[in-house]
C-alpha cells in the first residue's frame, strides 16, 4: 500500500478521498488554487501545495503542476477524483512517465472510452447494444443535418469528448438544428478542447440507468445499478440504488453488458457504464442501450457504497497498489435502498443558473451521510462547480430511504447564498417520484410546481421581522406606559417589499401586523415558531423553503432598478460572444450575448423586437451578476 498520495482535485471529492486514505493509514497531499487557499480539503490533508490563479486552466487542469507537487512532497500516487484531469489520458501517460502511479484506469482504456463515437463503435463490436445514430468523423454541418433527418427528430447532439451535460442539445426540428449544433460545438470546444459531436436518436421517455463496474486490468465485476434519471440541464440532481422497477432479468442483462464493456478494454479501477433505457413500458432486457462510460469514480458513488457496504475509494487504492479485485461477483449483494440529493448554489426559478456568495451558516442533521467540501465562511466562487454537498440516506426499502431523505433535507440549514433546497424538498415529495415513475423529463414536465419561487407566508414574514429585530435577545424589548411600543420593519424578498409592525406584548411574545392582520408569535427553543438566522444585513427563515429577507435602504433599492430595455447578466461570467452591434434591428428571441459560467454556455436573447441602442461589453469581458450587457432603444 502507498504511504502518501496526492489528490489532484478540490472540494467534496478531495475530502472524500482524504477520509478513506486516513482510515487506511495513507498520508495525503492536497492541491489548491489561490481561490481555495483556505478551503476545507486543504485543512483536512496532511500537506498542501499551491497551484496558482483561480482559473482551472491555470491550476486544476495543469497536469505538470500536479506531477511536480507529487514529486516534491514524496507522494507515490495521484488520485484524480472526478472532473478536471480524471479522464485525461495524456495526464495519465505523464504520471506514469514520472514514475508515479495513477489511481485509475490506463491511458489506453481512457482513450478507448474517451470519444463517444469510437466508444460506441467498440461497444457494438463487443456485443453491447448502442443507440441508433451517427458516430462518424465527418463534422460538416450540412452533412450532420442530413444524418439527423435520416435518424428522425427528435435527435440529441452530443460532444464526443463530453460529459456533465456540456456540449449536449436536444433538437426537435430541422429548423433548430444548425443553431443548436453551433452552440454545442462551441461549448464542447471550450470545455474539452474538442468540438466534434455525434448525432443520436432521442428516446422520448428515457431513463438514465448506470452500472458501477470495477476492474483490476484482468477481470471485472459490477456493483449493480444506479438510477440517475432526475436531471436538470442534462445534469443529475437525485440518484438512487437500486433502480425503481428493476427486475432480476434486466439487472443481469445490464450488469453483464457493463462487465463486457470493462473487460473489452482491460479496465482497472472504478468506472461507470451508462445506459439510456426506454421507460415507456417498464424495464426490459432488450430496452437499454450503451450511452457512454465514465472512466473514473462518479459523483453519485455513495449510493452504491450504501447498498453494498463497499468503500470504492479503498478498492481504488488497493487495486492501484497492485492487489487483485477485492471481491468476486458472487460476493456482492444488494442490501436495502439508498438515495442521494445534490445540494447546489443555484437559482432554480431563473433556470438553475449557478449562484455565488458566502456561506454564512451551514448545518446538517446527524442521520444522513454528508459529503461536503465547504464550511461556514467559505465563498462559492464563479470559478468552479457550485455543488455544496450531497446528502445520502439509506433504508430497508425505497419508502423508508425516501422518508429519511425528506427528513434530512427538512433539517438542513444553509444561509448566505441561493440554493436549490426548496426545489429538492418539493422534488422528493413529487407523487411520480414517490411511486418510482421516473424519467429524464420529469423535472421539465413538473417545472411549474417544482421550480417556481414560492411567495412567503404571512407567518414566515412575521418570523423574519421578529428575528431581524432580535426581540427577546439583545435587541428591542420596548416599553410603553399605556400600550405596546410599535416598531415598523421593512423586509425585501424576491423584489417585493413587506411592511411589518411589531409590538412586544410580553416575555417571549409579540404581535406582528402585516397588511392589517395581526399574527401572534411566541418564542420557544430559541426561535419564533420557525428556525431563522440574522446575518449579512438580512434574515434567512428555514420554513417550507429557505427564504432570504433583506432590509436595504428603500431609496437606494429604487434608484438601482434597471430599466426594462436592458438585458442583464443573470450571473457572474465571461462574455464568450457578442452577436449584435449598435443600431442593429433584432427580433424577440434573437441571440444577443453568450455568457460562459461554471463551464456552461448561457445564451441571452432579445426580450422583444427592437433596435440595439448600446452594447456595453466585448468578447472576453468578465461581468458580474446584474450588469447591463445590451440595451434596446426605448419601445415607443
Amino acid at each position: 500500500m502507498f504511504d502518501k498520495i496526492l489528490i489532484a482535485n478540490r472540494g467534496e471529492i478531495a475530502c472524500r478521498v482524504i477520509k478513506t486514505a486516513r482510515a487506511m493509514g495513507v498520508r495525503t497531499v492536497a492541491v489548491y488554487s489561490d481561490a481555495d487557499a483556505h478551503a476545507l480539503h486543504v485543512s483536512q490533508a496532511d500537506e498542501a501545495v499551491g497551484l496558482g490563479p483561480p482559473p482551472a486552466a491555470e491550476s486544476y487542469l495543469r497536469g505538470d503542476l500536479m506531477i511536480a507537487a507529487a514529486l516534491q512532497t514524496g507522494a507515490q500516487a495521484i488520485h484524480p477524483g472526478y472532473g478536471f484531469l480524471s479522464e485525461n489520458p495524456d495526464f495519465v501517460d505523464d504520471v506514469v512517465a514520472a514514475g508515479l502511479v495513477f489511481i485509475g484506469p490506463s491511458a489506453d482504456a481512457i482513450r478507448a472510452m474517451g470519444l463517444k463515437d469510437a466508444a460506441k463503435a467498440l461497444m457494438a463490436k463487443s456485443g453491447v447494444p448502442v443507440v441508433p445514430g451517427y458516430h462518424g468523423t465527418n463534422q460538416d454541418a450540412g452533412f450532420l443535418a442530413e444524418r439527423a433527418a435520416e435518424i428522425g427528430y427528435p435527435v440529441m447532439i452530443k460532444a464526443v469528448a463530453g460529459g456533465g451535460g456540456k456540449g449536449m442539445r436536444v433538437v426537435t426540428s430541422a429548423t433548430d438544428f444548425h443553431e443548436n449544433l453551433a452552440s454545442a460545438v462551441t461549448e464542447a470546444r471550450k470545455a474539452f478542447g474538442n468540438g466534434a459531436v455525434l448525432i443520436e436518436k432521442y428516446i422520448t421517455a428515457p431513463r438514465h440507468i448506470e452500472v458501477q463496474v470495477f476492474g483490476d486490468g484482468t477481470d471485472a465485476v459490477h456493483l449493480f445499478e444506479r438510477d440517475c434519471s432526475l436531471q436538470r440541464r442534462h445534469q443529475k440532481v437525485i440518484e438512487e440504488a437500486p433502480a425503481p422497477g428493476m427486475t432480476d432479468a434486466v439487472r443481469a442483462a445490464m450488469g453483464n453488458a457493463a462487465v463486457k464493456a470493462a473487460r473489452a478494454i482491460g479496465y482497472a479501477g472504478a468506472g461507470t457504464v451508462e445506459f439510456i433505457v426506454d421507460g415507456s413500458d417498464g424495464l426490459r432486457p432488450d430496452g437499454f442501450w450503451f450511452m457512454e462510460m465514465n472512466t473514473r469514480l462518479q459523483v453519485e458513488h455513495p449510493v452504491t457504497e450504501a447498498i453494498t457496504g463497499v468503500d470504492l475509494v479503498a478498492w481504488q487504492l488497493r487495486v492501484a497498489a497492485g492487489e487483485p479485485l477485492p471481491a468476486k461477483q458472487s460476493d456482492l449483494h444488494i442490501k436495502g435502498h439508498a438515495i442521494e440529493a445534490r445540494i447546489y448554489a443555484e437559482d432554480v426559478p431563473a433556470g438553475f443558473l449557478p449562484a455565488t456568495g458566502t456561506i454564512d451558516h451551514l448545518q446538517f442533521p446527524k442521520a444522513p451521510r454528508v459529503d461536503c467540501g465547504v464550511q461556514a465562511g467559505d465563498i462559492i466562487s464563479p470559478w468552479y462547480d457550485p455543488m455544496i454537498a450531497k446528502l445520502t440516506t439509506w433504508g430497508a426499502d425505497r419508502t423508508s430511504a425516501l422518508q429519511a431523505l425528506r427528513a434530512a433535507l427538512d433539517a438542513t440549514q444553509i444561509a448566505g447564498t441561493v440554493t436549490n433546497f426548496g426545489f429538492l424538498r418539493r422534488l422528493v415529495r413529487n407523487e411520480d417520484f414517490a411511486r418510482g415513475q421516473v424519467d429524464t423529463g420529469l423535472i421539465e414536465r413538473e417545472a411549474a410546481t417544482l421550480c417556481a419561487a414560492p411567495d412567503p407566508s404571512a407567518f414566515e414574514i412575521a418570523v423574519a421581522a421578529a428575528c431581524f429585530a432580535q426581540i427577546g435577545t439583545d435587541g428591542m424589548t420596548g416599553f410603553a406606559l399605556w400600550s405596546p411600543l410599535a416598531h415598523p420593519i421593512a423586509l425585501l424578498h424576491g423584489g417585493q417589499w413587506y411592511d411589518v409592525t411589531l409590538r412586544v406584548i410580553g416575555p417571549n411574545r409579540c404581535d406582528a401586523e402585516i397588511e392589517g392582520r395581526t399574527h401572534v408569535l411566541t418564542r420557544r427553543n430559541g426561535h419564533w415558531g420557525l428556525p431563522a438566522l440574522r446575518h449579512g444585513g438580512g434574515v434567512t427563515v428555514f420554513g417550507d423553503d429557505i427564504l432570504r429577507f433583506d432590509t436595504p435602504d428603500p431609496v437606494k433599492a429604487a434608484s438601482s432598478t434597471t430599466a426594462g430595455d436592458a438585458v442583464l447578466a443573470p450571473m457572474p461570467g465571461l462574455v464568450s460572444a457578442v452577436a449584435v452591434a449598435e443600431g442593429q434591428s433584432v427580433k424577440a428571441g434573437e441571440r444577443l450575448v453568450v455568457l460562459e459560467a461554471m463551464k456552461m454556455e448561457h445564451v441571452l436573447r432579445a426580450p422583444r423586437d427592437g433596435t440595439i441602442a448600446t452594447v456595453h461589453v466585448v468578447q472576453g469581458a468578465q461581468v458580474t451578476a446584474g450588469q447591463a450587457l445590451v440595451e434596446l432603444e426605448p419601445d415607443t
